[in-house]
């Protein structure tokens, strides 16, 4: 399943270019512009599913700096605050890395 299958194409593409410049990105608004706080549990947990990309049932801070390239090739990397930055918000049990549930709740707070 590709994320262009759950989310916008065009929707997602505005949103990266919104956020091309360092330090300027803000989960929050990256979910909303791309219609994910919209979506169901149930399509939120596809979309995770997608991010993780090594199946390990986790998303971990690699792949949060590249999560701007997991929804277009074009995407850039985030930074090391911006990823700190969304891991910090997104982990609730302070183990370093974001699982589904955690991802479904950071979503919602978007």
């Amino acid at each position: 399943m590709a994320i262009t299958d759950l989310l916008a194409k065009d929707d997602i593409k505005k949103a990266l270019e919104n956020f091309q410049k360092p330090g300027s990105f803000n989960h929050k608004v990256f979910f909303n512009m791309i219609g994910l706080k919209k979506k169901t549990k149930d399509e939120v947990e596809k979309v995770f599913k997608i991010l993780d990309k090594d199946k390990s049932g986790f998303i971990e801070e690699d792949e949060l700096k590249n999560i701007l390239q997991s929804f277009a090739p074009d995407g850039r990397e985030l930074s090391e605050s911006e990823t700190k930055a969304i891991l910090a918000a997104g982990d609730e049990d302070h183990d370093g890395k974001i699982g589904q549930s955690e991802f479904t709740n950071l979503v919602a707070q978007a």
